[in-house]
């Protein structure tokens, strides 16, 4: 294929063999790819002629050989970029579990018994579209792409698949869990037409919590390990009755935040990733139903199967004794759920660990494309309501309010800069409020230190 795109651009008078067609193609190749860039190398690439290409011509003009830059589904680059300010938003949003939660929806509608893609669901971003965000299952995680948008804004050549599985690894490693072994190159759709129907996702009160769990992750080619270990990550975040129908409106755990206060927690520490889900559940479960209604942390029907279906059973008492084995066996069904019904490109998928890169991310973002009209409008008319415990977004900062308008600062700075102002109780909306008392102490000081200079 290769060879031909590029025997189609030679002069027709020139007339070359085979082999020296091959020659010219992989002149040109190890031109455009340096091997020193391996989030290129090796990777069967999707090519476009676009303004970012390379051309490489003859004299004369006419018969030009173009070689086009190829480019996977992602950007790695502008991928370990887009994970930094995710790290970054975590810290001031305290939004793991939404994140978290945004990942597993986009994957979790995957059917294993679908080979075509997307029919099949899964991994592929259509959670961004409206009509997925209206499904049941999905109340408040327009407030996850609200929060995510600006970042996809920032990083235009990443998907938005690999971004919802990026957002979602990156919130469990930050609270504490382990590493998980991603994988990166997602294609999306493109159209909300090919949002997958409503009911694949898991509901929290069947009737038959054991049969609901198997049925709805058995679809999805996982076992009965793989669910109890992905139950684990209940250990984050909470459930409000307004929005879910579960858990209480406040606990003591709850109360303060940090984020928006409100809701029922599994965990006493809801946003720290152990396996104090699997310990506070095996007592819970042991109290009458009527005494774990009082109880400060929340039980779910599909939370109390776990140990009451023998076979869940198993690994859950396992889990709650051993940590690093929940921890071993919740990494990996983590990275499996996300590769669910996802289409690869390059076919096999790159991990950014193994990716190095000899120019800055900056020097290799495109210019941002706008944003999808379905996405902007779905943005548009959220409510404040829907942030499904993060906290409130304040309006964008702009550092050049505070530095004359003489020079941008970098986010990171900016972030800082937000987190010491509020730290005095300013934010970058109205000013800091002054503290009458201290001025007028500090006004009769001088007016002592005058009066002793007078009297000498």
């Amino acid at each position: 294929m290769a060879e031909r795109l590029a025997a189609s651009f030679l002069p027709a008078a020139a007339s070359p063999s085979p082999s020296a067609r091959r020659a010219t193609v992989a002149a040109a190749a190890a031109a455009s790819f340096p091997s020193s860039c391996p989030a290129r190398a090796g990777l069967r690439l999707r090519c476009s002629r676009s303004g970012s290409a390379r051309r490489f011509s003859k004299a004369g003009g006419r018969g030009a050989l173009r070689v086009v830059r190829c480019m996977a589904a992602s950007d790695a680059a502008q991928l370990k970029s887009a994970r930094e300010d995710i790290k970054e938003l975590l810290k001031t949003t305290y939004c793991h579990p939404i994140m978290v939660r945004l990942g597993w929806h986009d994957s979790g509608t995957y059917d294993k018994n679908i080979e075509e893609w997307p029919q099949r669901g899964g991994a592929d971003g259509s959670l961004r579209f409206e009509p997925e965000l209206k499904h049941g299952a999905n109340a408040g995680l327009i407030n996850a792409l609200k929060l995510i948008q600006p970042i996809k804004d920032k990083y235009p050549g990443i998907s938005y698949a690999d971004l919802f599985q990026l957002a979602s690894a990156t919130a469990i490693e930050e609270a504490g869990g382990p590493k998980i072994p991603m994988k990166y190159g997602r294609v999306d759709v493109t159209e909300p037409e090919q949002c997958p129907p409503e009911g694949r996702l898991p509901d929290a009160g069947p009737r038959d919590p054991a049969g609901h769990l198997r049925e709805v992750f058995y679809r999805m080619g996982l076992d009965d390990k793989e669910i109890v270990a992905l139950s684990g990550a209940h250990t984050l975040g909470r459930a409000r009755p307004d929005r879910s129908g579960w858990g209480k409106p406040e606990t003591k755990y709850t109360k303060d935040g940090p984020g928006e206060p409100g809701g029922q927690s599994w965990t006493v520490e809801w946003l720290k990733f152990d396996n104090s889900y699997f310990k506070d559940m095996k007592f819970l479960s042991q109290i009458p139903l009527e005494e774990q209604k009082e109880q400060d942390l929340l039980v779910l029907p599909t939370d109390a199967a776990l140990f009451e279906d023998p076979s869940f059973k198993v690994y859950a008492e396992k889990y709650a004794e051993d940590q690093e084995a929940f921890f071993k066996d919740y990494a990996e069904a983590h990275a499996k759920l996300s590769d669910l019904g996802a289409k690869f490109d390059p076919p096999e998928g790159f991990s950014l660990d193994d990716v190095t890169s000899d120019e800055p991310a900056d020097e290799k973002k495109e210019e941002a494309a706008p944003t999808p009209e379905p996405v902007a409008a779905a943005v548009a008319t959220a409510t404040a309501d829907d942030n499904n415990g993060a906290a409130p977004q304040p309006e964008p900062f702009s550092a050049a309010k505070y530095s004359y308008g003489k020079r941008e600062l970098s986010d990171s700075m900016k972030q800082k800069i937000r987190a010491e102002y509020e730290g005095f109780g300013g934010s970058p909306d109205k000013p800091m409020q002054s503290n009458y008392f201290l001025n007028i102490m500090i006004l009769i000081a001088g007016l002592a230190f005058l009066t002793s200079l007078v009297g000498n």
